[in-house]
């Protein structure tokens, strides 16, 4: 499986199903994300940037619904050298797809499969609810959440929390819903205009949107902010928006 352009909705389809991360997603899905959600490469950037400034000695980070593992590649490079010096993987890098899982490790072994960062990732094959968070002091969660049933959210983030040092860092990526309908409608709009100038036609974005609908269920900025707080964390910030896609961070 090599990767590729996304045209998986190119043509019209005889029955949309909803979203699915499987094979034919996973071989195009660095294109797929790149032209669908805006500053997705500074976002794994800063991951990294992030992760660097706030990692604690022998501690853990995790990368939970990590697909193709971007963002556990970014922190491993930019913590390398203290992962060598602990002679240790920390970085836990978990999906629950196993085609993404699958190519995460064939890119992973193709980039450099000597170095000190690709041996300090871990991948793991499950559904984040059901992992246990221990020693913590960073973990990103890069458009995952979204993807979560809303009533499972709270607690996920509440085991999170209690499994962070402190001092630890949560990175939370997310795409938004607005209360207001005039600013959801013209934040939409500018989202499409996006994908249309990274040449999307219409009927890919029409019929995408449409297997999203019940797999993809966004929130709004201040609904994410007061569930942080709920579950113990005091200081929240969002340090990234462009259109409807944000990124927060959470300082236990």
């Amino acid at each position: 499986m090599t990767l590729g352009r996304d045209t998986l909705f190119s043509s019209p389809l005889d029955k949309l199903v909803d979203f699915n991360f499987d094979e034919k997603v996973a071989s195009v899905f660095p294109d797929m994300i790149n032209r669908s959600v805006p500053g997705y490469a500074s976002i794994v950037a800063m991951s990294g940037v992030l992760s660097a400034e706030f990692y604690q000695h022998h501690s853990n980070c995790y990368d939970l619904g990590c697909s193709l593992g971007a963002s556990a590649l970014s922190m491993a490079k930019a913590l390398q050298a203290r992962f060598s010096d602990e002679q240790r993987s920390a970085i836990i890098a978990v999906d629950n797809s196993t085609a993404m899982l699958a190519k995460a490790k064939s890119l992973l072994q193709q980039s450099d499969p000597d170095s000190a960062y690709s041996k300090a990732i871990d991948f793991i094959c499950a559904d984040v609810n059901d992992i246990v968070i221990e020693n913590a002091s960073v973990v990103v969660m890069n458009f995952t959440l979204q993807f979560i049933e809303p009533q499972q959210r709270k607690n996920l983030l509440a085991r999170i929390y209690q499994g962070m040092k402190p001092g630890g860092i949560l990175i939370l990526s997310e795409k938004l819903n607005y209360s207001d309908a005039e600013q959801q409608k013209l934040l939409i709009d500018m989202h499409h205009f996006f994908k249309k100038a990274n040449g999307y036609s219409d009927l890919e974005i029409s019929q995408k949107r449409q297997t999203l609908e019940n797999v993809l269920l966004p929130e709004t900025l201040a609904q994410h902010k007061q569930r942080l707080n709920d579950v113990g964390f005091k200081q929240t910030e969002q340090w990234f928006q462009c259109f409807n896609f944000s990124s927060i961070i959470a300082i236990k």
